[in-house]
């Protein structure tokens, strides 16, 4: 099964990474597929430790795909990481095989340590829309930009009928962008 987390990570000199990413979860060991030119496989290659944070709030998966944001933080329990103060729980994760030859790389990790903060409230329909989105928007430069612009549309009326303010907001940072890069890709390379 495929779960939607932010994967932090930390460079040599301590400083966090926070990527959205779908892994493959399983209670004892979770798969970490990043493709090879991110900061989070080469801080998997550096230190071998993430956490997984598992969050309710779409708004860090959107900032965490469009940009390189801080998150406010604290150091994880076991492995060299840092855990989110906004995660509902997470899992620190230390890698034990790297699969690191094709464009994503999979890195099986052991749970080593969980954690527990608060309630997960679960996703809605429109917060489900968004996280589709935000992967969608990721993909604008490897599919066909007319078909993720169709399927934007597709997602807006699940967005406006459940979304509260928070999606609503999250959604248009994500059409704005996706409107951005379709205008740059059919003007084509200057």
């Amino acid at each position: 099964m495929i779960v939607e987390g932010i994967v932090t990570t930390v460079d040599r000199e301590g400083r966090a990474n926070f990527a959205p990413m779908g892994v493959e979860w399983d209670v004892t060991e979770i798969v970490l597929k990043p493709f090879r030119d991110t900061t989070t496989f080469r801080n998997l290659l550096g230190t071998g430790d993430a956490v997984l944070n598992l969050v309710d709030e779409v708004s860090y998966f959107v900032q965490g795909a469009l940009t390189s944001p801080s998150f406010a933080s604290h150091p994880a329990s076991v492995v060299t990481g840092a855990v989110m103060d906004a995660a509902c729980s997470w899992r620190e994760l230390r890698v034990q095989q790297a699969e690191t030859t094709e464009a994503r790389a999979r890195f099986r990790c052991a749970v080593v340590h969980s954690g527990f903060q608060r309630e997960f409230i679960g996703y809605n329909r429109a917060r489900a829309a968004v996280i589709e989105a935000t992967i969608l928007a990721t993909r604008t430069r490897i599919l066909p930009v007319d078909d993720i612009l169709a399927e934007y549309r597709r997602l807006q009326l699940i967005v406006d009928k459940t979304a509260g303010s928070a999606e609503r907001e999250a959604m248009e940072t994500l059409t704005q962008f996706v409107q951005k890069e379709a205008a740059a890709i059919r003007r084509g390379p200057t």
